[in-house]
């Protein structure tokens, strides 16, 4: 994961790689030269342009549904632990003090240890190990009252739902897109900036004003894949605001 001056770096390095092939491309074979080529470059130009800024645009866009997604996740395990310690209050003693303690104890670790560990590319243990004896604690209470049944099936329904966040949760934290469509991503960048230095411009100054922004627009999109393709690591990460919300409500 490149941090935010590395990105700026490989932005700036994007450009000047670009710059520095026009300039090598000029001295080798001539802008006056190109002319009579440019119906040719310029087709293939378009549909090389066309193309690879359709498959960008769709990896931005899965890049940024899959963080929100994890966002929302997020949210959905803090709320899911709010849950199952408000409804612990209906659970007999001593269960019901145990999966209190445990419910803020899972919040707390989530906050002081998943999310720097994910930040980190680690896996997250801590708050599995708290997730189990929760089901532990929950599985032995026994009820009587209508009202203690009532309270174990609703504690039994929110800790399936926080468990199944925290598995997406996690899932969600090491999955990356496939090497191959970096490959796809990287060699039609390089391809499309590579076919707009070849046309042939009267006016150089304008020409390289162009190549420029082309491959600035195509590297600050590539990193901002790079970025939110790990939607738990870098600059740009899901925060742990919902859990600290959720520390907070179990508080009050």
């Amino acid at each position: 994961m490149l941090k935010t001056w590395e990105n700026f770096l490989a932005v700036a390095l994007t450009v000047a790689g670009s710059v520095a092939f026009m300039w090598v491309l000029n001295r080798i074979w001539p802008p006056e030269d190109r002319h009579a080529h440019n119906d040719l470059i310029g087709w293939q130009l378009s549909i090389l342009g066309t193309t690879y800024a359709v498959i960008l645009g769709f990896m931005l866009y899965t890049v940024w549904n899959n963080y929100g997604i994890a966002n929302l996740n997020a949210e959905n395990e803090a709320n899911a632990v709010v849950n199952v310690y408000r409804v612990a209050a209906g659970l007999p003693d001593p269960q019901r003090g145990e999966i209190a303690l445990l419910a803020r104890s899972y919040a707390d670790t989530v906050i002081n240890k998943d999310w720097p560990q994910m930040a980190d590319d680690q896996v997250p243990e801590a708050s599995d190990t708290i997730n189990r004896d929760m089901w532990k604690t929950l599985m032995s209470v026994r009820t009587g009252s209508p009202a203690e049944i009532t309270a174990a099936d609703h504690a039994l329904t929110e800790l399936s739902a926080l468990s199944e966040h925290r598995r997406m949760r996690i899932v969600q934290s090491v999955f990356r897109l496939p090497t191959v469509l970096w490959c796809v991503l990287i060699i039609g960048g390089v391809v499309t900036i590579a076919s707009a230095s070849m046309f042939g411009s009267a006016n150089n100054s304008l020409h390289t004003l162009q190549v420029v922004c082309f491959s600035l627009l195509i590297a600050l999109v590539l990193v901002a894949v790079a970025d939110i393709d790990r939607p738990f690591q870098g600059s740009i990460h899901v925060s742990d605001y919902a859990f600290q919300r959720a520390q907070r409500n179990m508080k009050e």
